[in-house]
């Protein structure tokens, strides 16, 4: 029969592992379970910059501080991906593996981001999903944006304020983001706004971008010398486990709020897949902490 864990952890991204810290801590028997690779999307960042206590420091470096803490606190960890969960005084999770109970889940499963599905896309140096995490590298080049959302028009506006050009690339004629982003990146001289036209290529010299294929919807096709690009095209929250115990919003994210608690008793939500304004490290590993102390106390004395 398999050990019954005070907590289990279902995800081992940066709010999945804080968690795993803080109840280890506590002094709570943990076992986390990551169905891909530890350290979430953090873990393939090249470098960064906005977590407090480094000035720089390697995505993967991070994610393994990260994991080796957890380790050497006691905490299980294994790679088996959660396929069920049955909700109850006793929990069970069923993974491709086996079956684990515990008393209280935290659900940690991040999400993946959305991409264009190029050729070199996940490979290039000079691609990226966060301007916020990678826009200091190009201050005062050339980049492009494609997106047509609040984020893309975010990302367009903050890389306006350093960088030399900003292209935002769009496939509708109308943007779907806040008005008020759009109007505001028309008043911005540095800023070009491409619509009707999609990416179909990536060009590269080296392994590091050089610029992109467009093509518009009457088929012309040209291509753009840029150093970045930023696609802000979407996420894609991983919550299937979660869909038989909640409800998720429009967007596929877990409904819950900053306390981290679900409906469901026992349950809790941390990271990129709880429903929220902002996604970044440091919320994520707050959200860890939270969730972590929150499931302690349900688990009682």
């Amino acid at each position: 029969m398999s050990q019954h864990y005070d907590i289990i952890i279902a995800g081992g991204g940066p709010a999945g592992l804080t968690a795993a810290i803080y109840a280890r801590r506590a002094g709570r028997s943990v076992l986390l379970l990551e169905k891909e690779g530890f350290g979430g999307q953090i873990a393939t960042a090249p470098k960064v910059e906005n977590f407090p206590g480094f000035s720089a420091i390697p995505g993967a470096e991070l994610a393994d501080r990260m994991y080796t803490q957890a380790e050497a606190l006691g905490a299980s960890i294994e790679l088996e991906e959660v396929l069920s969960i049955q909700p109850g005084p006793v929990i069970t999770v069923t993974t491709d593996y086996g079956v684990h109970t515990c008393t209280a889940l935290i659900l940690a499963t991040g999400m993946k981001r959305r991409t264009l599905g190029l050729s070199g896309e996940e490979r290039l140096s000079g691609v990226s999903y966060c301007a916020v995490c990678d826009g200091a590298f190009y201050a005062g080049r050339d980049v492009a944006v494609v997106g047509g959302g609040s984020a893309a028009l975010q990302d367009a506006l903050f890389l306006a304020d350093t960088c030399r050009t900003v292209t935002v690339i769009h496939r509708r004629a109308q943007f779907r983001g806040d008005p008020v982003l759009a109007d505001a990146l028309r008043t911005r001289d540095n800023v070009e706004l491409v619509m009707d036209t999609v990416v179909t290529g990536l060009l590269e010299s080296g392994g590091t971008l050089t610029g992109v294929r467009l093509q518009s919807a009457a088929g012309e096709t040209r291509e753009l010398a840029v150093d970045g690009l930023f696609e802000a095209v979407g996420q894609l929250p991983q919550c299937k486990p979660a869909e038989s115990l909640l409800s998720l919003d429009e967007n596929g994210f877990l409904p819950v709020g900053e306390d981290c608690r679900t409906p469901v008793p026992g349950v809790f939500a941390a990271g990129d897949c709880r429903a929220k304004e902002v996604r970044q490290l440091t919320t994520a590993c707050a959200d860890g902490a939270v969730a972590a102390l929150a499931a302690c106390r349900y688990c009682g004395t």
